[in-house]
């Protein structure tokens, strides 16, 4: 077996070739495929050309083994299964490639024992930085990577009390500026419908937002309906039909992000609910479907792109030796759209 490998190791172009068939040295070649920009284009066309007709792959292993760096970041969000991180990850994406970086992408299923091993499988091959979704994770994690020299940039949170260089935005305080809306126009009867809160500070803050607007309006946080629940649009619908089982169901329901929402607003319409009319339902993220949906949905916009973008130049930068600069908070903005109305006043 290893006799066999050898040998078809040993039919496989190396550089030596690629340099023999463009007519020019190894070292040439070797900085048309890694600082393409200063080799002339005559030459990096003739280089590239007797790389594609060779069929020739840089040997990754070695050069990863000699300048300790695989060139790759690992990304670990909760879930695939919907919209939410789909802009920020494409822009991170983007912004890496231009430094020629690889992203690789996991998914945790909101479940933290998957995310740490997912973070150690990372680690193991040979992940130079990581982007994380939210603070909460066991201590002993964060000392892993610390151990490791491993950097990892927490997006999506701002947090002034955690010590980790974030990029993302107050989730509370912009919760509480929509709810501050929601209760400016008349409602009283409000509902929550969230992810569950343990292990998710953003869900967490989501929800603490709510309660800060409920008590600025001399409203009681512990009166109102609180269900917690996993993110999809299938729970947002029976979190809503169950909130509609009482004998004083919410004139306003404020979901912790828009795919509840929007599973929300379709159980509203196959129970026979009006919305805005019988029900306000509003989001958090804005992200494509917000818009799409009828009637549009009344949302938090969270800078996605913007949060993506910067958070691959922190890394950039910090792999590059240089100062990452500290925690960025990003602003978010209401868009207030037809799921939000005064409620109608009520009978008896």
């Amino acid at each position: 077996m290893t006799r066999r490998i050898k040998e078809d190791d040993r039919n496989l172009p190396t550089l030596s070739d690629v340099a023999v068939r463009a007519g020019v040295s190894t070292a040439t070649v070797s900085r048309c495929l890694n600082s393409p920009a200063q080799v002339q284009q005559v030459t990096r066309d003739r280089v590239m050309a007797a790389v594609a007709d060779l069929g020739y792959s840089p040997n990754f292993g070695a050069r990863a083994l000699a300048a300790r760096r695989t060139g790759t970041i690992g990304a670990i969000i909760p879930t695939m299964e919907n919209a939410i991180f789909a802009r920020a990850l494409q822009a991170f994406q983007e912004e890496l490639h231009q430094s020629g970086l690889t992203l690789l992408v996991a998914s945790s299923s909101y479940r933290p024992e998957i995310e740490e091993e997912q973070i150690r499988t990372l680690v193991a091959r040979g992940a130079d930085a990581l982007f994380l979704i939210g603070h909460d994770r066991a201590e002993t994690i964060y000392e892993f990577l610390d151990h490791r020299g491993v950097p990892a940039l927490i997006a999506w949170v701002f947090d002034r009390a955690q010590g980790r260089i974030s990029i993302g935005f107050d989730n509370r305080r912009s919760m509480a500026e929509l709810a501050h809306e929601v209760l400016r126009q008349g409602h009283r009867d409000i509902a929550i419908i969230s992810a569950f809160v343990e292990g998710n500070d953003r869900a967490r803050a989501r929800v603490e937002g709510v309660h800060d607007a409920l008590r600025c309006h001399g409203l009681d946080p512990a009166t109102i309906q609180l269900i917690e629940t996993a993110y999809s649009f299938e729970n947002g619908g029976a979190a809503l039909a169950r909130l509609f089982t009482g004998s004083r169901p919410p004139t306003a329901v404020i979901c912790g992000n828009d795919v509840l929402a929007v599973g929300a607003l379709q159980m509203a319409r196959k129970l026979g609910l009006h919305v805005p009319r019988d029900v306000s339902i509003t989001g958090f993220d804005d992200i494509e479907l917000a818009t799409v949906v009828e009637p549009a949905l009344t949302t938090v916009h969270v800078p996605h792109r913007e949060m993506g973008c910067e958070a691959a130049r922190r890394l950039v930068a910090t792999l590059a030796g240089q100062n990452p600069g500290t925690s960025t908070c990003l602003e978010t903005t209401l868009c207030l759209r037809a799921t939000l109305a005064p409620p109608v006043t009520r009978q008896g």
